[in-house]
This record gives structure tokens, C-alpha cells and sequence, in this order.
């Protein structure tokens, strides 16, 4: 059953009193137990919280999400409270907080971190006229990364498209084993699911990922590449388990079709932090063939660059950067900065990236020109470009050298770094790296040179 809700409130409300007894969230309690939240209990505890919240004084949460039980009923509370949301890595630095603090003009912080107490001490003062937005990061909170402002109308709204073409029904349970702080783990592993009348399941994290659907039992999850990978090595899938959707990263084929000689139906999803998750889902077929979602219309510029325009679920801008939001959303178009193609069926398939930057198998992004920039900059050589191989970072340098020296030259900016973005290995090439007459890396003949 797949509803369409106007926000957050809404949802919660509605299935508090359709059926105000089904499960709606399971997860493990402190001794490991299985746990369950009804639909109405959820909606009793969220607005309790709401409540709190509102006699706060406080107008924006920086939320730090670690997938608990108790981050989802924050997250919910603090939007239906009004608060402006900030959507936060749970592994964030300190050093990195405190950056984001006054940029997204954060006066709350909720979550585990060291020194909380002295980050308080430096909250913002707030902001006026938050009501529903809800920041998410471009690819994690890292320096490359524009808060982009969404809404819970937005999201909910990205639900129900998905919904419309890969429904779920309420006797359905959807695992969430994905980041929630990134726009496509709260839409397809957690409202995706609640907007159904399903079940969520939060996942245990990371070292549970072998045994959570042993322990959940649900009948579809959605993944990244790399984790559909580690799932299928780990024979990790339970019996029950229908449908697998996948997205944000690129996917080899062999893997999409080993799960689905499984039985398991495999759908692919196409979508943007931009646009509050997918605007486009294989239905049937083949996984790259997408079928555009109900609310998106797509058309391709000349050079085959993806435009978007998605009045209901397209961002409201990049957070306080109007030179950036110009350049991206024009018209109410979304500029991708992707290429793709119409096949004679009308289905979108995804050929490559205009914007200069790597999506890695969890997909995280690198923004290549401010990456290697910081590189080239201690290694005062601007003659290296980064790639990926097997799924992490590798450097490209030009000429000859000792790899040990340069890993230990750049060690402190990659200790900066998530470690999904540090450098893992260094490649040295004899000929200067292959450039347009422009001065720009010619990416594909590299990797050529680079043996990747």
C-alpha cells in the first residue's frame, strides 16, 4: 500500500490510527533482543519528544545518525517540534563540527561525540524560519560536501515515488543497514518502508551486517554496491528476502545477476541528494534500464548531461551558497552533471559523470579537483590525479618515486579524511599525465597508462 503524505506528521498520524498496533520499527535493546514499536507507540514517543523540543527554545539540530531507534524518534521529533534538521555523519571529527556548526547554524547537538560539552559552549544562535527543512550533505559531511536543504515534504514525497514503482505492502519488513545521514539511506531504507504501512528494521551496524537478516528476517533491504558485495560473499541473505534495491555507486552486472539467480528481485535506483533520493527505479529486465519515477520528468542536454525537474522533491538550494544553487537549478531544473541515454522502450540508463568526480563502491563521492588539489599541494607536485582500484583511493603520480615517501608525505590530510577516502596505494606513470588542450586530466586514458 503506498500513500502519498504531505510530511512527517502526517505519515506518523496516519498509520497511528489505520493500524495503530502493527509493527513499525524493529531493532535490538541494550541485551540484544529483538525489540518492537508499534505504530502508535511511535507516534506517542515522537511527539513526546516534539513537545520537549519545542519548549527548548532551541530552532536547529544537528543530529548525529548511528541508526539507533532512539536517532529515528529524534529525527522525527525534531522536524514535527519545527526545528531546522542537520542530518550528520555519526563518525563526524570534532574538527569538522565545529566548522559545521556555525555554517548550518546549529544551536542543538544530539548523539555520542567527545568534547559535546565544549562544542555546545560554541552552538550558533540559531535560525529563524527552519520550520521543516532538513539538510543533507552532498556525499558526507566532508569539506567538498554543500549542505543541500530538503524537506520532510520532499522526502515523504520521494517515498511515495519510489513506492509507485517498487511498492511495498504492510506485511512487509525493510532492513536498514544503509547511513541514515545520507539522503539515500533515509529514503530507501527507512521511509521508503514507513510510508508503506511496512516495517523497518534497524540494523545492528557494521558488525552485524553478516547476521542481521538471520535476526530481522525482512523481505527487502537496500544496499550500496560494496555491501550487496560483502552480503553475497557472506551467503548473508535469509529465505524470506524478495526484493534488493541498489544505489548510489555503480554496480558490475555479475553481481546484480548473482543475486537475482538467487530469486531475489534486483532493481537499480538513479537518484541525488539534489533531488531527495531516486528519480528513477528498474522495474523488470534489465537492472540499468530505469523507469522514471511518477512525479520526475527527464530530458538530456546536448552533450547527453541529465536534467531534472522535480517540483515536489527537487532540493530548495545548496545552504547558504546562491552562486552554487544558480549554477545547478535552473528554471526549477536540476543540472545532474550526469550523461545517460533513452533506449527505444523510453528507459534511462546512466553512461557517466560530467562533474569531475569518483562515486566509490559505498558511495561515498570524491570531488576530484579539491582532493587532488589538497594533494598536489604537499606534495608540491601538481602532476598526480587520483582514481579508484578494488574499491578504494589510489594516487597517480607522474614520473618516478618511492611510494612509501609519498603515502607518508600526504599521511596527515589523508588522517583527515574518512577512511573510505584515504589513499591506499600509489601508482607511478613515466609519461605526463594525458590533458585537453584545456589543461584537464584525461581521466579514461590515464587509467589506460595507470594499468586500472
Amino acid at each position: 500500500m503506498n500513500m502519498r503524505f504531505s510530511g512527517f506528521e502526517e505519515l506518523l498520524k496516519y498509520y497511528a490510527v489505520k493500524t495503530p498496533d502493527a509493527p513499525a520499527f524493529y531493532f535490538a535493546s541494550a541485551s540484544g533482543e529483538r525489540e518492537v514499536c508499534s505504530f502508535r507507540q511511535f507516534y506517542d514517543a515522537v511527539h513526546i519528544r516534539a513537545e520537549e523540543l519545542k519548549n527548548s527554545g532551541k530552532t536547529c539540530e544537528g543530529i548525529l545518525a548511528d541508526g539507533s531507534f532512539e536517532c529515528v524518534r529524534e529525527i522525527f521529533a525534531a522536524n514535527i517540534a519545527g526545528l531546522q534538521v542537520v542530518m550528520l555523519d555519526a563518525n563526524v571529527s570534532v574538527s569538522l563540527l565545529e566548522k559545521l556548526i556555525p555554517y548550518t547554524d546549529m544551536d542543538l547537538l544530539w548523539g555520542d561525540i567527545e568534547e559535546k560539552t565544549r562544542l555546545e559552549e560554541r552552538m550558533s544562535p540559531g535560525v529563524k524560519d527552519g520550520k521543516d527543512r532538513i539538510l543533507f550533505f552532498t556525499s558526507g559531511t566532508t569539506s567538498a560536501s554543500k549542505a543541500v536543504t530538503l524537506t520532510g515534504h520532499s522526502l515523504c514525497q520521494s517515498a511515495y515515488n519510489g513506492g509507485e514503482k517498487l511498492p511495498l505492502e504492510p506485511s512487509d519488513t525493510l532492513l536498514c543497514m544503509l547511513p541514515l545521514g545520507h539522503v539515500f539511506g533515509f529514503v530507501c531504507g527507512l521511509l521508503w518502508g514507513t510510508s508503506c504501512g511496512a516495517s523497518v528494521a534497524l540494523g545492528r551496524g557494521p558488525r552485524h551486517y553478516p547476521d542481521d537478516c538471520s535476526f530481522f528476517r525482512p523481505t527487502a533491504v537496500s544496499l550500496v554496491p560494496l555491501l550487496l558485495g560483502f552480503m553475497m560473499k557472506m551467503n548473508a541473505f535469509n529465505p524470506e528476502l524478495k526484493t534488493v534495491l541498489i544505489g548510489a555507486g555503480d554496480c558490475k552486472k555479475e553481481l546484480l545477476a548473482a543475486a537475482a539467480a538467487k530469486g531475489i528481485r534486483v532493481s537499480f535506483g538513479y537518484g541525488l541528494t539534489e533531488t531527495s533520493s531516486g528519480v528513477a527505479i528498474s522495474v523488470s529486465g534489465d537492472p540499468y534500464a530505469m523507469e522514471i519515477c511518477p512525479d520526475d520528468e527527464i530530458t538530456l542536454a546536448p552533450d547527453g548531461e541529465i536534467l531534472i525537474k522535480a517540483p515536489t522533491c527537487v532540493m530548495q538550494g545548496y545552504y547558504k551558497m546562491k552562486e552554487a544553487t544558480d549554477a545547478a537549478l535552473k528554471d526549477g531544473v536540476f543540472y545532474s552533471g550526469d550523461t545517460g541515454f533513452f533506449d527505444n522502450e523510453g528507459k534511462l540508463h546512466i553512461t557517466g559523470r560530467k562533474k569531475e568526480m569518483l562515486v566509490l563502491p559505498d558511495g561515498t563521492k570524491l570531488f576530484l579537483p579539491e582532493y587532488e588539489s589538497a594533494i598536489a599541494a604537499v606534495l608540491k607536485n601538481p602532476e598526480i590525479a587520483a582514481d579508484v582500484k578494488d574499491g578504494r583511493p589510489v594516487l597517480i603520480v607522474s614520473g618516478d618515486g618511492n611510494k612509501n615517501a609519498v603515502l607518508q608525505a600526504i599521511r596527515p590530510l589523508m588522517d583527515e579524511q574518512p577512511r573510505g577516502r584515504q589513499i591506499s596505494d600509489v601508482i607511478f606513470v613515466k609519461e605526463p599525465l594525458p590533458r585537453t588542450a584545456t589543461g584537464k586530466i584525461k581521466r579514461w586514458e590515464l587509467r589506460q597508462k595507470a594499468g586500472l
